[in-house]
């Protein structure tokens, strides 16, 4: 007799109605007895031949269904039990009990790590639960799956879940490569220098250990889809054999709510990547509470990941369960499994076994039998599927050896697995950060580590770890088996291949300018980039990644030579096929090209730049998209990409809030120079010419590969504008240092009179060049004109200056690099830039000088580039009126004189014709 009423059944069933598929609910069944003879020879098929006979005859029927035009739904999910039989099961080759036995000591080392992180005066938390939950989904990987550095294959990559952590310190304490000191500098990476521990998998904190930041969630499950990809792109051209490597991504079941976590599925399955597997852990909580209380998440995950077109394994149940799955034959239990919300079964966990036997086996006279002759004690250790060995190997087995398309595991745990009442399934446990003294005992008593009450009654703030020596049978066990598999995980290996960087005529081309004709820097740049990838010895190295706007930025060029990367070639006539410029696809294609997708670009842009230190075949990334699109909506992955020390070049092409007007408002970019000075690894420059792009460049290039920097693990955002005017020669006397540091004298005056400093940038140089001109001939001002290629360069030049002197009072302070630059320069400083005033402004307290700003606050819109200029009054005009003013402050100028201007020059309208304000 069901003990739940009927209205809560039919409300359950309202509920999760989608999360099944209707294969007969639609149809009648008009011969009942036809449809039993079906079945019953299909049971018997399974029981004489094996569900394995079973699925080939099940798919037979189907694909002649579908050539007899017999309308069959498709299965996007399937039933709440183990999509492996137990017949195809493979034995497991190691010794569970011995695995079983280390295991328990990391959960143990593992939670009291965390919980001693609590101790008084310290305080700095952690996550106990994540790791307590998942630790059998790790060590599966561990024992029987994860190859090293030294493995033949080159190593696996694994994308360890950021909140589990813990267990990787436990482990790595375990095989001797942290100390019990190190355990308890975990999260306090200054005050226990030498000795500490970050937070989560942070490479830039530990790049002897971690490779991959996954804790900032969804980055990690986008980032492990494009390291798939970035794998076989090192296949398939040819510069490395990675055939054997696989990619890993332990990911939470709440975590699968972010867009990055799930908008990207449809890459991996497109270009078949079967080298990757996510394993994602469901134990049906959130940060906060249920993942979908009223609903199921693995069946959710299982409809989107299958129609995204990837393979599903789904490891809900333990073994204890196969027996009565066994004996359901009239689907009762499998019945109440499908049924069943997420949040009863958090529930059930957080009960007791006499709770799940009149709630869950009581909802049916059948299922209540099942378990009648069981204790509550057993009831109780019916496990999830993640928390069995076996299951676990099957399904790795299986992702393993599956080809054609990417693979997910969606495996059922229990969150705080273990750590007692307080703690298994309760919504709070995430943010539970250390256990009481009876937490404690239960723990230890649930693990069976030999440690006495004594010794936890002593300071319950310092429970010891536990390691039995390195010579106790288990840790030779678990080193031999790591030996197997090529060394340590996670590891990292920092030191790069030597590469051949380009010889000076590579970066020709930029010095040359545009002669007679107009030029972007745009263009520029593209010329610049073809050369490189010309390069005999240095060219295979570049990896161009564009996401869909290779025509804006006239990089279609590469498309006939370079060719855009796609592992499945080009099976198709293109329809412009006959022009110089065809768009081309190729196996060993050089350009990276994942669509309306800066995401993915992003995350494409960080696996080429770690290259060198994954593969250890150095790559470099340029990265081209409209600066608009970079750091305002990636800003989380770039930051990601920083922290896994990424390499390359980052071009902010159509840069400037007033060179795309046309677009309007969202394609206005006034501020990624600002949004990219709070990246700590971001190099930024606002170039005006071509020949300042090739020397910043082959600095970048130097800093980055040439084996003499401290710090090579900087990536350099340049920005680039597609408003043509002619580019000027490199100037022989050039001061390259300026450039390089962030500005130098551009254009000199020529004519004497009051004084006057014009700092501009970018496409803001060649219109202060301009305003130059007008205050010599119409207003007889001597005027110098400043190229600041990186205001933030300077800004962080100056701030350095300042913490030197403020630690070492003593010594002679440092004079900043602007400040020594303009020493000399008389006269008021206007600073100009197509960017917002706070660009400049980053410089002024280094700056000695009376100090103004021109520069475009505010929102875009949609008008010609003159307008806008007009409009926020940073054209060349404005920036002579300001001038004007500063001067008449100073007295160098009449009174009376900025007013004229501002009247001979109709500063408060905006002409029609637009000429006239150019």
């Amino acid at each position: 007799m069901t003990i739940i009423d009927e209205p809560r059944i039919q409300v359950v069933e309202e509920h999760i109605s989608h999360i099944r598929s209707g294969l007969t609910s639609q149809l009648p069944d008009r011969d009942p007895e036809e449809t039993a003879e079906w079945i019953e020879s299909f049971d018997d098929l399974v029981e004489t031949q094996g569900t394995e006979r079973a699925q080939y005859i099940v798919r037979s029927l189907l694909q002649r269904a579908g050539a007899k035009s017999v309308g069959v739904p498709m299965v996007t999910t399937t039933d709440y039990v183990n999509t492996i039989p137990v017949d195809q099961e493979p034995d497991f080759p190691g010794d569970e009990q011995v695995e079983r036995r280390y295991r328990a000591w990391m959960r143990w080392n593992a939670a009291v790590m965390v919980h001693r992180g609590q101790r008084p005066g310290v305080g700095v938390g952690g996550h106990i639960s994540t790791y307590a939950g998942a630790a059998t989904l790790y060590e599966v990987g561990f024992n029987h799956f994860f190859k090293g550095k030294d493995h033949p294959s080159g190593g696996d990559q694994v994308f360890f879940q950021g909140h589990a952590s813990p267990g990787m310190y436990a482990r790595a304490f375990m095989e001797g490569r942290l100390s019990e000191e190190d355990l308890d500098g975990f999260r306090q990476e200054k005050s226990r220098k030498g000795h500490a521990l970050p937070s989560y998998p942070h490479p830039r904190s530990m790049p002897d250990f971690w490779e991959f930041p996954t804790v900032s969630m969804g980055i990690g499950p986008m980032n492990a889809i494009y390291q798939a990809q970035s794998n076989r792109y090192l296949q398939n051209r040819g510069i490395k054999d990675t055939s054997g490597q696989h990619v890993w991504a332990f990911l939470g079941d709440g975590e699968m709510d972010e867009p990055e976590s799930r908008g990207l599925l449809q890459l991996a399955a497109n270009e078949h990547l079967d080298n990757l597997t996510f394993v994602v852990n469901c134990n049906l909580q959130r940060l906060d509470g249920p993942v979908r209380g009223n609903g199921k998440i693995m069946q959710e995950l299982e409809a989107f990941f299958r129609g995204a077109g990837w393979n599903v394994i789904k490891v809900v149940w333990g073994r204890e369960w196969d027996a009565l799955l066994d004996a359901d034959t009239d689907n009762s239990l499998v019945e109440i499994m499908n049924q069943t919300p997420d949040g009863d079964y958090q529930t059930y966990k957080a009960e007791s076994g006499g709770f799940v036997r009149e709630h869950f086996f009581g909802k049916s006279p059948q299922t209540k039998e099942m378990v009648a002759d069981m204790s509550d004690t057993q009831i109780w250790n019916l496990k999830r599927g993640g928390h069995d060995y076996h299951k676990m190997y099957a399904a790795y087995q299986a992702a393993t050896e599956f080809k054609g398309k990417p693979t997910v595991i969606l495996t059922k745990t229990v969150k705080g697995y273990g750590l007692g009442p307080h703690f298994e399934g309760r919504n709070a446990t995430h943010q539970m950060k250390k256990l009481t003294l009876e937490d404690l005992k239960a723990f230890r008593d649930h693990l069976r580590i030999p440690i006495t009450d004594a010794q936890l009654e002593a300071d319950p703030y310092l429970p010891p770890y536990y390691h039995p020596g390195m010579d106790a049978p288990e840790i030779k066990y678990m080193m031999e088996h790591r030996a197997a598999l090529g060394g340590a995980v996670p590891a990292r290996r920092a030191q790069a291949k030597a590469i051949h960087l380009p010889e000076d005529k590579a970066y020709e081309v930029a010095a040359r300018g545009s002669g007679k004709q107009e030029a972007a820097t745009t263009m520029a740049f593209v010329r610049l980039l073809k050369d490189l990838m010309r390069d005999k010895d240095f060219g295979k190295r570049v990896v161009p990644v564009v996401p869909d706007e290779s025509r804006t930025f006239g990089m279609d060029s590469f498309f006939p030579t370079a060719k855009i990367y796609n592992p499945g070639g080009q099976n198709y006539l293109s329809v412009d096929r006959e022009l110089v410029l065809a768009y081309k696809e190729s196996v060993s294609g050089q350009l990276i090209h994942p669509g309306i997708n800066e995401a993915g670009a992003v995350a494409a842009f960080t696996a080429a730049g770690t290259s060198y230190a994954t593969h250890d075949e150095p790559l470099v990334p340029i990265y081209v998209f409209y600066s608009m699109f970079g750091f305002q909506r990636t800003g989380d992955a770039f930051w990601a990409a920083g922290d896994q020390m990424a390499r390359g070049f980052i071009m902010g092409a159509t840069a400037g809030r007033t060179t795309l007007t046309g677009e309007g408002l969202q394609h206005a970019d006034g501020h990624s120079p600002i949004l990219a000075s709070t990246n700590p690894a971001v190099i930024t420059y606002d170039p005006a010419y071509g020949y300042e792009i090739g020397h910043i460049m082959k600095a970048g290039l130097q800093r980055m590969y040439g084996g003499k920097h401290e710090d090579p693990n900087v990536m350099y955002y340049i920005t680039l504008y597609n408003e043509p005017y002619q580019q000027p020669k490199e100037p022989e006397d050039l001061d390259v240092a300026g450039v390089l540091g962030g500005i130098y004298l551009a254009s000199p005056a020529t004519v004497d009179g009051p004084r006057a400093q014009l700092l501009a940038s970018g496409v803001a140089v060649p219109w202060t060049i301009e305003a130059q001109r007008l205050l010599a001939q119409e207003w007889g001002v001597s005027a110098d004109v400043w190229s600041v290629t990186s205001w933030n360069e300077l800004r962080r030049d100056g701030l350095a200056a300042e913490e030197e002197s403020f630690l070492d009072p003593g010594a002679v302070p440092r004079v900043p690099f602007v400040t020594r630059q303009l020493a000399g320069a008389a006269g008021p400083v206007i600073a100009v830039t197509d960017y917002m005033k706070a660009v400049p402004d980053q410089i002024r307290q280094f700056v000695p000088n009376e100090f103004a700003t021109l520069g475009a606050d505010g929102f875009g819109f949609s008008d010609t580039r003159a307008a806008a200029r007009r409009f926020f009054k940073i054209d060349a005009h404005s920036v002579v009126v300001r001038t004007l003013q500063m001067l008449a402050k100073r007295g160098e100028v009449d009174a009376s004189v900025p007013a004229a201007a501002f009247a001979r020059y109709q500063l408060d309208e905006i002409p029609a014709d637009h000429g006239a304000c150019a």
